[in-house]
Formats: C-alpha cells, sequence, structure tokens
C-alpha cells in the first residue's frame, strides 16, 4: 500500500468514527485531520469536492464493511433461523465490548442529512438495501417465497436498527437480544 492509500484510509477511517460519535455537522474537517494525523492538503487532495465526498466515502467503505459482516454471520448455518440469531448474538456482544465505538454509523449520517443531500441519502439508501437484500437472500436459499422474503429482509434489517437504537439509549444490549428471540417467531 503506498503512501497516499494509507493516508487515505485513516482520513476515511477517522471520519466514519468521528460521524458515528458526534454525527455529520458536528464533526469539522479540521478535527478529521487532526485526529487522522493527516496533513491538511492531503484531505483536499484525496476529498477535492469536501466533506460531503469524504462523508459518501466513508458510508461507503462501512457500508461494505457491515455488509462482509452480515454475510459471514449468515454464512454460519445454512438454517435462517440459527444464522440470524447468531449473526444477532454476535452483533450484541459486539456491542457489550465496543459500545458507541461499534456502532453503525450509516444511520447517524442517514437521520442528519437524508433531506438536505441527494447524495448522501442515495448512499444510505443504497446500504441498508443491500443489508436488507443480505437477509432476503438468506430466506430464499431456504426456500421462502419471494415476497415474504422481501418484506422480511426490511423488517429484520429495520428490527436491528431499532434494537442498535435502544441498546445505544439504554447502553445494554438486551434490545438486540430480544429481537434474536424473536426471529423464530417472525420467520414461522
Amino acid at each position: 500500500m503506498n503512501e497516499k492509500e494509507s493516508t487515505k484510509d485513516k482520513i476515511i477511517k477517522t471520519a466514519s468514527r468521528l460521524f458515528q460519535i458526534q454525527g455529520y455537522h458536528a464533526t469539522g474537517l479540521n478535527q478529521i485531520i487532526k485526529e487522522s494525523g493527516a496533513p491538511k492538503g492531503s484531505l483536499y487532495y484525496h476529498f477535492p469536492d469536501g466533506k460531503e465526498q469524504l462523508a459518501l466515502e466513508s458510508l461507503q467503505v462501512t457500508a461494505k464493511f457491515v455488509l462482509n459482516q452480515i454475510a459471514e454471520g449468515l454464512q454460519k448455518s445454512s438454517d435462517p433461523v440459527i444464522a440470524i440469531q447468531s449473526l444477532i448474538h454476535d452483533m450484541a456482544e459486539r456491542f457489550e465490548k465496543e459500545g458507541y465505538e461499534g456502532g453503525v454509523p450509516v444511520a447517524s449520517i442517514a437521520l442528519e442529512t437524508s433531506l438536505i443531500s441527494e447524495p448522501l441519502r442515495n448512499a444510505c439508501q443504497s446500504a441498508y438495501g443491500n443489508f436488507q437484500d443480505a437477509f432476503t437472500q438468506k430466506l430464499l436459499s431456504s426456500g421462502l417465497e419471494e415476497k415474504r422474503a422481501i418484506e422480511l429482509g426490511i423488517v429484520m434489517n429495520s428490527m436491528l436498527e431499532g434494537a442498535f437504537l435502544l441498546s445505544f439509549t439504554m447502553g445494554d444490549s438486551q434490545p438486540l437480544r430480544m429481537v434474536a428471540k424473536q426471529i423464530p417467531v417472525l420467520l414461522k
């Protein structure tokens, strides 16, 4: 990996973390530069269109990471109930270890920017669509009818987002564990 790629990766990683913790609007470019250790000029070199471009690339990297985590979790069992419950329990354990640092920054950017930035709204929509599709594909592979699998993919992603929000506000992984407990009922 060359120096420019390494610097760009540091900036994206720092921006992703700060967007998640502080939100899009409360995170300034100067803070990202300072915390990433990158020279100021490198931020504008890699992201000539500024903060929105940096947020877009951060979202894309984060969404790819989250999607890989979901896909890996869903591959742990051919039984969708076991696979989804296992994935959610893994998420709950990660939350317990990492707390606020281990959340999903897509949600914070989506909430703050969807009404003011079409490119960021589209990136969030794409990320959520991919997450939902991972659940849908798992359900389809187990023989579930397509319409029902699509609906349940959306429901599962929505439940997980809500459970993460409640876990953050409560400081407890119980909402995630409660969602996992309901998966067999949902997939009857």
